[in-house]
């Protein structure tokens, strides 16, 4: 007979996500490297652009970077790193970046 409660153990069978493999922040942020994102900021300034690379402390590198206050676009950059501690939240973006245009 078992000698231990339900809890604690594999907990794979219960992903909660219908029958997938359960995917860890670390997963996500892997699998969006090279795509476009958005990131915000605790001062509410938004940064849109290609993920390059990011470090467990969260520094972020971006390429074709636009940087937006209020929604409005004020600067366009061509690489730009963000410090790890102003990041609110990362996003992947549903919006195509304009490349030239």
């Amino acid at each position: 007979m078992s000698s231990g409660g339900g809890g604690g153990g594999g907990g794979s069978d219960k992903s909660g996500s219908g029958g997938g493999a359960v995917k860890t922040p670390s997963d996500f942020l892997k699998s969006i490297r090279g795509r476009p994102v958005v990131v915000k900021l605790n001062s509410g300034v938004d940064y849109r652009g290609i993920l390059a690379c990011l470090d467990g402390y969260m520094n972020i590198a971006m390429e074709q970077t636009e940087e937006y206050v209020n929604g409005q676009l004020k600067n366009k950059y061509g690489d730009a790193f963000i410090r790890g501690n102003n990041v609110l939240y990362i996003s992947t973006s549903k919006r195509t970046l304009t490349d030239g245009s």
